[in-house]
């Protein structure tokens, strides 16, 4: 893949971009009194009040009564002092909504509890059907909870906090007086911060007591990196990767790990150790998420859980001698057998083996047999669970028979599985032996998803190349070269471009990639897959393909849809507390 020299996203901000100085932030600080807790409940707005402030000097204030249009309960009008005769010549919400949103057009918004304060704006503007601005919001409330101790103040109440910020004016339950007090809150956390350097809007936002002092002091290490998608590498002092991770924007992501609350107790201590972060700009997003994969797969990073042994893999095969066998191994060979896989583990791959063995009479001895043998029968054979070869019985042509169904089962139609499998569960269930029945159905999922991988992987790498576009959402197009299921070159066309031109450009630059052994692509099984889940997303427009890329109609992947759907629609009928006795058939993917 071509490295770039310029964001497919956005261009390249500047240098001091990293966020917004809050003292270049103009604030609208709001603060509304109601006729109750819930304007979805009914409760109306009685007085709307605001002050425009930046940099501390205050810019303008905002003060109306509005009318409820219905009765104001007496306790509110104890609370607040705001009677019915004082609303009754005031405007309506629907004047009084409007003025406000001019008043404070362009600023972020302010209020102590937000949640309460925005709710109600937001609610009355849905019904006027005025679109609400995209205003940022701070919420004093929240912010306090993270800087202010018990030795600081008894709790976050406005009061409580108007007492020890020492504000200028007393909250009294009136808008504009609270919105007053609540300026001076704002000031005073700001303060606070200012000395645990919090200097942004960005950084006011994400603060967490839970990011320390030293960790903050190393934000600048995400200065160098661009407003760009791609993958970022922490490292230590030793120049070791600690963590591998991807981000549509590194500067801002990276950023984060730095200011943003980190509820991951390992990444806390990751960037305690990070002494430099590197980023690597990518074409698209499918670029980076594939770059990450294969970064993890090489350095390992110890605080990365997932991906960091793509080699640990296994497979279930069906060998190609006189009396073939199915077997459990690690690699896939060129040796032209059928592998069924890959597994993530080798206790799933057991589950998928048993169902073949359930199903199929195929010797399970591990040693190589003659095509005239003569030993003594194992116990399988015995029990009619094996055709028996090693005693010279077994009908070669018989045996034959039984090895082209289970092939078939492997590459094509799983239906005698299915079958078999389905009808033991039945009879297991009608006896009440549940459990029983629970373990050959697990078996059946685990074999179902890996026949289904191995189809849709094999039919990828089948296909020598495949050259693909998707419009993104800035409106260029997203191209990417995909060679025997490896991801060889992305890119994304300029606009106003020869796409034509372009798109033979980017398959001149691409990687080459030789076919690996066997069905499997040549690359991870998980990068394959974020391949063949891009291709199969909506907008997807093949540009050229060599090979064929198709998979069985009645394949594995048609059965485990039909799979899922019944055990979703089994658990659903689980009443809630029996639900823990039942194995998830389908894990959700990362």
């Amino acid at each position: 893949m071509r490295p770039r020299s310029s964001s497919a996203w956005e261009t390249q901000r500047s240098f001091d971009e990293l966020g917004r100085p809050l003292r270049d932030i103009t604030f609208c600080v709001v603060d509304l009194e109601t006729t109750g807790g819930s304007a979805e409940g009914g409760s109306m707005i009685t007085e709307i009040g605001a002050v425009k402030v930046r940099g501390g000097e205050i810019l303008g204030e905002f003060q109306t009564l509005v009318n409820p249009h219905t009765a104001i309960p007496p306790f509110i009008a104890v609370l607040t002092g705001i009677s019915n005769t004082m609303v009754a010549d005031a405007p309506g919400i629907e004047s009084a909504l409007p003025a406000f949103l001019e008043f404070a057009q362009g600023c972020v918004l302010v209020a102590h509890n937000a949640p309460f304060d925005v709710g109600f704006l937001k609610h009355f503007a849905a019904q006027q059907g005025r679109p609400w601005p995209a205003f940022e919001v701070v919420d004093t409330a929240k912010l306090a909870r993270r800087v202010i101790t018990r030795d600081d103040a008894p709790n976050c109440k406005l009061s409580s906090l108007a007492v020890l910020f020492r504000a200028g004016t007393e909250p009294n339950h009136r808008a504009l007086s609270d919105a007053r007090a609540t300026v001076d809150v704002l000031h005073g956390l700001m303060e606070r911060l200012g000395g645990l350097g919090v200097h942004t809007l960005e950084e006011l936002q994400t603060f967490s007591a839970r990011v320390s002092t030293a960790q903050r002091k190393k934000r600048h290490l995400a200065e160098t990196l661009p407003h760009a998608p791609g993958v970022y590498l922490f490292r230590d002092d030793r120049e070791r990767v600690l963590y591998v991770g991807t981000s549509r924007d590194l500067r801002t992501r990276v950023r984060s790990y730095f200011t943003a609350s980190e509820t991951r107790s390992r990444m806390g201590e990751m960037v305690g150790l990070a002494a430099t972060v590197t980023g690597i700009e990518c074409a698209t997003t499918l670029e980076a998420q594939i770059r990450e994969l294969r970064l993890i797969a090489e350095h390992k990073p110890r605080y990365n859980r997932r991906s960091r042994f793509p080699e640990k893999m296994h497979f279930v095969k069906l060998t190609r001698e006189p009396w073939p066998r199915l077997s459990l191994v690690k690699r896939v060979l060129d040796d032209q057998a059928d592998y069924l896989g890959p597994f993530s583990s080798r206790k799933v791959a057991e589950k998928a083996l048993q169902v073949l063995h359930d199903t199929f009479p195929v010797r399970q001895c591990s040693d190589r047999l003659a095509r005239k043998a003569a030993r003594t029968p194992c116990v399988l054979a015995e029990m009619g669970r094996c055709l028996s070869p090693c005693d010279g019985s077994a009908d070669e042509a018989a045996y034959d028979t039984v090895v082209r169904q289970l092939r078939d089962t492997l590459l094509h139609r799983p239906d005698e599985v299915i079958d078999a499998i389905s009808e033991r569960m039945s009879t297991l269930a009608a006896a009440e032996r549940f459990e029983e029945a629970g373990v050959h159905r697990d078996r059946l999922a685990a074999f179902l998803r890996a026949a289904s991988r191995t189809q849709r992987l094999s039919a990828l790498s089948r296909c020598a190349e495949m050259v693909a576009a998707r419009r993104g959402d800035d409106g260029r197009w997203e191209v990417h070269v995909v060679r025997r299921g490896r991801l060889a070159a992305a890119g994304t066309m300029p606009p106003g471009g020869d796409a034509h031109g372009y798109v033979e450009q980017l398959r001149a630059s691409a990687e080459t990639v030789l076919p690996a052994p066997g069905p499997v692509p040549a690359a991870s099984a998980e990068e394959s897959e974020l391949v063949l889940r891009w291709l199969e997303s909506p907008g997807i427009r093949l540009i050229d393909i060599d090979g064929e890329w198709t998979c069985p109609v009645a394949g594995a992947t048609r059965h485990l849809a039909v799979h899922d759907a019944v055990e979703s629609s089994r658990r659903d009928l689980v009443p809630f507390d029996e639900r823990r006795d039942l194995t998830p058939v389908h894990r959700p993917t990362r």
